[in-house]
């Protein structure tokens, strides 16, 4: 009985060892190898998977999700933070021709939707197309309503301007590719592509609104082919509102070809003729060689300069003047004469201190150079009163701002800058001390010739300049008629500039005077003095309450 337990016992434990042993072991190898092919597995299944998944959202026609960094820009905005560009994401709709079942219905369904629209080209074709771009949440609608999946969706960002054509010569445009091609858009470039900071300017929406309102209504009333201004602070050179017109809606980055959209403010080049002799009488008071009350007697009405003459415009001149009467009375000859006294030297020195003469360092590329000539004799007398010189009207700008503000330097800008500082005296003191009440004269005396834009309380001086257009050999009679507007004298803050190119006489125009007069009807005057200055006024009238309000 003893014998047969042990055997039963050491058989127990031998089958109680052997069993654990065995079946631990074949468990282990079993594991491993199931957990080594299912990785195997896993991993294939992975990247077979991950490569269905890439090659389905390439080829998926129904959707194309867009959104580059590179692509984003900052905003740009007014002096007030009024937006004026700003990125936001939009929508672009296409049609892959490969993928359409059923033409016809399509064409018929794409005409209900875009009414305006033809299609039949590409949807027979071959190649993607769009059917629109930026397109309306509406529209969208529609076309997914089709349930047609040949319509590929691309999310995308988009510039847009809320203020359309106003603002369209200052921000200029960018290119499919994101670039800016044209005014601040390209200037500022870099700075807008890089900073999520918006780009802050020195205009003013309001006043550029009354502003281009007025030259729109100078179309309809003298009929000109175009006409810029500019009113800039003449402290700090802060520029609050530039136009030119024509002007063009920059929502629709279209490629602009035609030379009547040119920036007439800053890239076209005129002759601007008298509002330079404010400058001829400016630069005889820095150098000393007059004063206002300097007398010329025996003017002549005529003269003659290496067989070209010079004469009055008008004959009802005196013969005898003052230098400060030779500018109120808009005198040619007189001026000529000043100008003989200031010498070539001084006075192209004098125009090359005010920025007329020198290249203009400005926030966007679109600017003129000023033409001149070889200076002689001849070209002294004419440039004295305004002839054989083109320069920009942003230059003009800069010139009358600097003899006005008491002879101080100053920069043009569009960007508000985070602190101003003052610009060195680069002119004689006296200059704007004798200057600004003649200014002021030719505005609110009957022998100044600009008694249209003397708007009561904002004691408005400048200087009338018209000027016939060069011409093949010659000049034609087609004119530049220009009024340069510095307000208030007492105590100048702003000047405001204003030409029309073009313009027309009106005789059917009843001018309506300020001060009480009988209104004036018939005019025949193709003047700066009956045009532009009539145009000046009606801005000043229009913005005046707010400049003094806001600034």
């Amino acid at each position: 009985m003893n014998e047969i337990n042990e055997r039963k016992i050491l058989l127990d434990e031998y089958n109680s060892q052997f069993s654990f042993d065995e079946n631990k072991s074949n468990l282990k190898i079993s594991f491993e190898r199931v957990a080594f092919i299912f990785f195997v597995f896993f991993i294939i299944a992975v990247i077979f998977s991950s490569k269905v998944i890439l090659l389905s959202l390439e080829n998926n026609p129904e959707i194309k999700k867009i959104s580059k960094k590179e692509n984003f820009r900052s905003s740009i905005i007014d002096k007030e933070g009024n937006i004026l560009a700003k990125t936001v994401p939009v929508i672009n709709v296409g049609v892959n021709p490969n993928l359409v079942i059923d033409k016809e219905k399509l064409l018929i369904s794409l005409k209900l939707i875009f009414p305006k629209k033809n299609f039949k080209k590409q949807i027979y074709g071959k190649k993607f197309f769009y059917v629109q771009k930026k397109i309306s949440q509406e529209k969208l609608e529609k076309i997914l309503l089709l349930g047609d999946k040949s319509f590929i969706q691309e999310d995308n960002i988009a510039r847009i301007y809320p203020n359309g054509k106003l603002f369209s010569h200052i921000l200029g445009q960018i290119d499919d590719s994101n670039y800016g091609v044209s005014g601040l858009e390209k200037t500022f470039d870099y700075e807008l592509t890089t900073s999520r900071n918006p780009l802050k300017l020195t205009v003013d929406t309001d006043i550029q609104y009354l502003i281009r309102e007025e030259l729109l209504k100078s179309i309809d009333i003298f009929n000109n082919v175009g006409s810029a201004a500019i009113l800039m602070d003449i402290h700090t050179g802060e520029i609050l509102s530039m136009i030119s017109l024509p002007d063009f809606d920059l929502n629709k980055r279209r490629k602009i070809d035609d030379v009547n959209f040119i920036n007439r403010a800053t890239k076209g080049v005129y002759e601007f003729g008298s509002v330079f002799k404010t400058f001829t009488i400016a630069a005889g008071i820095n150098y000393g060689v007059i004063k206002p009350e300097t007398e010329f007697k025996g003017l002549k009405k005529k003269i003659s300069c290496a067989g070209n003459p010079i004469s009055e415009y008008d004959n009802k001149i005196p013969s005898d003047l003052t230098a400060e009467e030779i500018l109120i009375r808009s005198g040619n000859i007189g001026s000529a004469r000043i100008a003989e006294k200031i010498g070539i030297e001084n006075y192209d020195k004098f125009l090359q201190t005010i920025g007329i003469l020198a290249n203009i360092n400005f926030d966007i590329e679109e600017v003129g150079e000023t033409q001149i000539g070889r200076w002689g004799k001849c070209k002294l007398l004419t440039v004295g009163f305004g002839h054989g010189i083109a320069t920009t009207l942003l230059q003009l700008t800069k010139g009358y701002s600097i003899v006005s503000n008491g002879g101080f330097e100053i920069y043009p800008t569009l960007v508000k800058k985070d602190n101003y500082k003052k610009g060195n005296r680069i002119l004689n003191k006296e200059v704007s001390r004798n200057l600004n009440p003649i200014l002021r004269k030719i505005v609110s005396t009957e022998e100044g010739t600009a008694g249209f834009a003397n708007v009561k309380g904002y004691e408005i001086g400048g200087k009338t300049g018209t000027a016939d257009i060069a011409a093949k050999g010659g000049y034609s009679k087609k004119k530049i008629n220009t009024f340069a507007s510095v307000f208030p004298t007492s105590k100048p803050k702003f000047v405001l500039v204003v030409m029309l190119d073009e313009p027309k006489a009106n005789k059917e125009f009843v001018y309506s005077y300020r001060d009480g007069r009988t209104p004036y009807k018939g005019n025949w005057r193709n003047t700066a003095g009956w045009t532009t200055v009539w145009i000046t006024g009606q801005i000043i009238e229009k913005i005046g309450p707010i400049l003094a309000t806001k600034y």
